[in-house]
């Protein structure tokens, strides 16, 4: 996953730290209680699938899917029920179907995706072998420790559970564990991707749950929301330039081609793209104003009202915050910048990247064309890179949010939980785009220090990991229905 965003979390910890409201999760990470039926077990198999390198320079999704498949069969899985699918040509890309049957087969299958594959890491930038799993103070460090292995491990282990307790849904359980999220819209060879073009029938579904909500809890372990995604911006990228004839450095010339491109990327920098709010976002707000005191709660409410945002109310949020900003509108910055060729001469070329995060369903030539008009230079050529995945939210659906609420009140009693649109990527948006509803819910409470995907010394917080394994154990059985 990209970027797991939420709210700020100051003034939520704030929030709860005055009600009391929660377990701590880190104080109770820190008792002498005994381990857990099958902790030892859950622990030796996450342990197994991160210390699997999945890098793309030198790993192999392959052999993490083989190992997880080899769990699932010893738990006594038909082989007809587990599929390691390898694209031609790319024998380290392979991705794991594995299918809990159930007994209606009138009811669509949900699907329980996680990816395995993980973004580089250097050891001599680590405090730890990154590729070594490390438990120390409460954490496990190491690269995948968060994002994704622990969603991964957690339904790998939830499944083998589910078969222990003779456990069996009204509808099947598709398990998919895939490759190449990292890489995203990049890569042709994405699991999910390759999956829905090739082999779709093995991982259709009514809908999907994948990583992208998580939770959070104060510094301190308490906790203060959990999260279900239901949307993600769109990324599209836009490349700047202006052009002249150049010449020889002794004899400046008013048309300069570095002056030119910075002046129409400072007047881009003024652009703001209107406050609008989908069903998603409308939740978000409303149900996060709870957290905040009056002034912030009211901005909110007033931004989320029926009719359309107050214009004033979405100002003040967005200097508040750049999330408030982000989840409210489309951005557009300039990420990159380069021009001319020599020390000695006229610029003959200047060039800026524009990174833009577009609200779902708003027209990416609309956003161009927003650009274009506040560079307001026809001598600088706006031009869009590469194809967007565009995604569509997916509706929030009653049964689940009832599932996921009651779930989380039976586990956390006195936490909200909050619609949340990323404002990053996953895999999700592969499958709205193929009509496969997706929710990012996961239980894995984070705190302000522990998300650290794709950077250093990556973690997660040991009680943290339990909590989830048993919140999506019981969120997964509440929704497949069943004995």
């Amino acid at each position: 996953m990209r970027i797991n965003h939420g709210l700020a979390f100051g003034v939520c910890a704030l929030a709860f730290v005055a009600t009391g409201h929660g377990t701590d999760l880190r104080a109770s990470q820190q008792t002498s209680a005994p381990p857990r039926a099958g902790e030892a077990a859950f622990r030796s198999l996450y342990k197994e699938l991160v210390e699997i390198n999945t890098t793309l320079s030198a790993g192999s999704c392959t052999a993490a899917a083989n190992a997880m498949k080899a769990h699932l069969a010893k738990a006594g899985y038909a082989d007809s029920a587990l599929h390691v699918i390898v694209p031609p040509s790319r024998p380290k890309d392979g991705n794991l179907i594995a299918v809990l049957p159930g007994t209606d087969a009138s009811l669509k299958p949900i699907m329980l995706l996680a990816h395995v594959d993980v973004v580089e890491a250097k050891r001599e930038d680590w405090a730890r072998d990154p590729f070594k799993l490390t438990e120390e103070g409460g954490y496990f460090y190491a690269r995948g420790a968060s994002d994704d292995k622990a969603m991964a491990a957690i339904f790998v282990a939830n499944l083998i559970r589910y078969r222990r307790d003779g456990y069996v849904p009204d509808r099947d359980l598709i398990l998919a564990l895939t490759a190449d999220e990292e890489l995203g819209s990049s890569s042709r060879w994405n699991g999910v991707r390759w999956l829905l073009e090739h082999e779709r029938p093995l991982i259709e579904a009514e809908y999907a749950l994948n990583e992208g909500g998580g939770a959070e809890m104060t510094r301190t372990g308490t906790p203060i929301l959990l999260r279900v995604q239901a949307a993600e911006k769109v990324t599209v990228s836009f490349r700047l330039e202006a052009r002249n004839p150049g010449g020889h450095s002794s004899l400046p010339r008013p048309d300069n081609a570095i002056y030119q491109l910075a002046a129409g990327l400072d007047r881009l920098s003024r652009l703001e793209f209107p406050a609008q709010l989908n069903e998603i976002t409308r939740g978000y707000f409303l149900r996060s104003a709870a957290l905040f005191e009056a002034a912030t709660a009211e901005d909110m409410r007033a931004l989320a009202r029926e009719g359309g945002p107050d214009p004033a109310a979405a100002a003040r949020l967005s200097r508040r915050s750049p999330l408030y900003n982000s989840m409210m509108r489309t951005t557009c910055v300039a990420t990159r910048l380069e021009g001319g060729h020599a020390g000695n001469a006229l610029p003959q070329a200047a060039r800026a990247l524009v990174n833009c995060r577009v609200l779902p369903g708003e027209p990416i030539d609309g956003v161009r064309e927003a650009i274009v008009r506040a560079v307001g230079d026809p001598g600088i050529t706006v031009t869009q890179t590469g194809q967007p995945e565009l995604s569509q939210p997916s509706s929030l659906r009653p049964d689940l949010m009832r599932v996921v609420e009651s779930t989380t009140a039976a586990l956390w009693p006195g936490i909200p939980v909050i619609p949340t649109m990323s404002t990053g990527a996953t895999d999700s948006r592969f499958l709205r785009n193929a009509g496969i509803p997706a929710y990012g819910v996961s239980g894995l409470f984070l705190g302000p220090d522990d998300a650290r995907s794709h950077g250093l010394n990556e973690r997660m917080p040991v009680a943290s990991l339990w909590g989830g394994q048993e919140f999506l154990y019981r969120v997964v059985k509440g929704l497949a229905g069943g004995r």
